[in-house]
């Protein structure tokens, strides 16, 4: 029977539930149990897809097609698993169900009441995410503080699974900020005791407190939150602040939250193995080498918008023993009249990644064109893919007003258009090319040497494509077509063989890399880079 871990945050938001949630699933993977996580998000979007990446981040994308919170992949690379559309649910989503309900007369004349029709959806998100996984251990992180109207509904749902549950097979965990007061030199716990009392007066008792604080809280600091909190001592875990975030399910595995957690739900207690991870942060913080690399991008004010990218760009560095040192370029800033040598001067590598509207877009062709010409290693992602077309066709097949319809519809020449099964489509939300596509790759191409077979599966989230009726003079200037997804003809894969490394990909090979298994098509590129000269 599958059991249940709820994440909770409190007195301030940004405190690493998503970090605390991965690195328990991490521990219970390592000592044998099937883990499966969610994550409840108390906004009314149905997905995070129409939102700016300025204000949310990134939008991580599933393998089946689901356009979920940045949090997804943290789980995904701590725990190396696959997630699908049970993963991120929305106040948006249960909301939209239950009205779509009433509509059609599911509830049978019922008034519809937020006990217990919206408590009853939220509900069956979480059971359906243990069948559906079929996983021993189902971790739930829920968005926001406690406190937030927003996440009220998804609070008495909780409280209800942990009534009908029962302590077997439930366990609440509760991440909150133990602030040190400069001046005093002490750390004070009342808000903690205010962020439990009012978890408290909706009706849940967490097992267990997760402690943000700057260093490790003394015995009689944790002796007070247990008597206030009402939770044993020996459940109190401290999360002192680390630079590097792998090392925190290490943490927590010296303070024994995964034995915790398994003697409550009465699971046998198989060793953790933890050898490769160890191995890999080992790695990761004894790297000989450190590169630059650019990333020309139109959100960069906030780098989580690219935060699998970064993620990805390490892992890279890792497996070549290099560290990546990003320089966020925004790429509107280079479409005046600036020196791009300065700005590349240090880069031994320019990456363009996703992106969506024609703001920045001259910007980033001006880099996508000095890295062709200058011969250092470039990786376009999606819309760096269709960028990279844009400024071959205009400088090197002499393609007049070549450009993409998204950003002039009556371009004389539309290299890039909207696809055909995107035409007429009225709704932005839910709507792109989204999540696994097939792609069969040519061999004795970069692309073959990035992922070494003639078939992959990747992840998309795209509504723009290759303009198949160019392929005769793209190839014809040298520019090779080494990926195409055969089912719709679509070019995935473009790349030029003259060049250290020059290659685009349509789909989203960020989200598949993982901190021990670099991906394909970041491997090579890293590779090049720390050849750079």
């Amino acid at each position: 029977m599958t059991k249940y871990v709820f994440v909770t945050g409190g007195v301030v938001s940004g405190l690493g539930k998503g970090i605390t949630a991965s690195s328990i699933a991490l521990l219970l993977k390592s000592r044998g149990y099937k883990v499966f996580m969610q994550k409840f998000d108390p906004y009314f979007n149905v997905d995070p897809g129409t939102m700016n990446p300025i204000q949310h981040g990134e939008v991580f994308v599933t393998k089946d097609g689901c356009e979920t919170d940045l949090d997804l992949g943290h789980y995904e690379r701590f725990i190396d698993e696959e997630l699908n559309y049970t993963s991120n649910i929305t106040s948006g989503k249960i909301y939209k169900n239950v009205i779509e309900k009433e509509r059609k007369g599911d509830y049978l004349g019922a008034t519809v009441q937020m006990v217990p029709h919206i408590t009853n959806e939220i509900k069956n998100k979480v059971y359906e995410a243990g069948i559906s996984s079929n996983a021993d251990i189902v971790i739930t992180e829920i968005g926001g503080t406690v406190g937030d109207i927003e996440s009220l509904a998804f609070l008495e749902a909780l409280r209800q699974i942990q009534m009908e549950k029962g302590k077997s097979e439930t366990f609440f965990i509760h991440t909150t900020l133990i602030p040190f007061i400069y001046g005093s030199d002490e750390l004070k716990t009342k808000p903690t005791q205010n962020s439990v009392k009012d978890l408290r007066n909706l009706g849940i008792s967490p097992d267990a407190l997760a402690c943000r604080t700057p260093y490790n809280t003394p015995d009689n600091v944790k002796e007070k939150l247990a008597l206030f909190c009402n939770v044993p001592k020996e459940n109190i875990f401290d999360e002192i602040d680390e630079k590097n975030i792998y090392r925190i399910p290490l943490h927590l595995h010296d303070q024994k939250i995964d034995e915790i957690i398994l003697r409550q739900f009465g699971l046998k207690l198989n060793k953790a193995n933890l050898k490769y991870w160890i191995d890999t942060i080992d790695r990761m913080e004894n790297l000989k080498g450190e590169i630059e690399i650019s990333l020309v991008g139109k959100y960069t004010e906030l780098h989580d918008a690219y935060l699998s990218v970064m993620e990805a760009l390490h892992h890279a560095g890792y497996k070549y023993n290099t560290k990546v040192n990003i320089n966020w370029v925004d790429s509107e800033k280079l479409e005046g009249n600036i020196d791009l040598k300065k700005v590349f001067k240090n880069s031994k590598g320019i990456i363009v990644p996703g992106g969506f509207g024609s703001r920045g877009i001259e910007g980033m062709i001006k880099a996508i064109t000095y890295a062709r010409e200058n011969k250092i290693p470039y990786l376009g992602i999606c819309l760096g893919m269709q960028l990279a077309v844009i400024e071959f066709a205009r400088n090197v097949c002499n393609l007049e007003d070549a450009s993409s319809t998204e950003f002039k519809a009556t371009c004389l020449n539309p290299v890039i258009d909207l696809m055909d099964d995107q035409k007429g489509i009225l709704n932005m939300g839910g709507t792109l090319r989204l999540g696994n596509y097939e792609c069969t790759i040519k061999k004795d191409t970069l692309a073959y040497k990035a992922y070494k077979e003639t078939k992959i599966l990747q992840r998309h989230r795209h509504r723009y494509e290759f303009n198949n009726k160019y392929k005769e003079i793209i190839e014809a200037n040298n520019m090779t077509i080494s990926g195409i997804n055969d089912l719709a003809n679509l070019v995935e894969i473009v790349e030029i063989k003259d060049h250290p490394h020059f290659i685009g990909v349509q789909f989203h090979p960020e989200f598949k890399s993982r901190p021990n298994r670099a991906e394909g098509v970041f491997a090579t590129f890293i590779e090049a880079a720390t050849k750079k000269k």
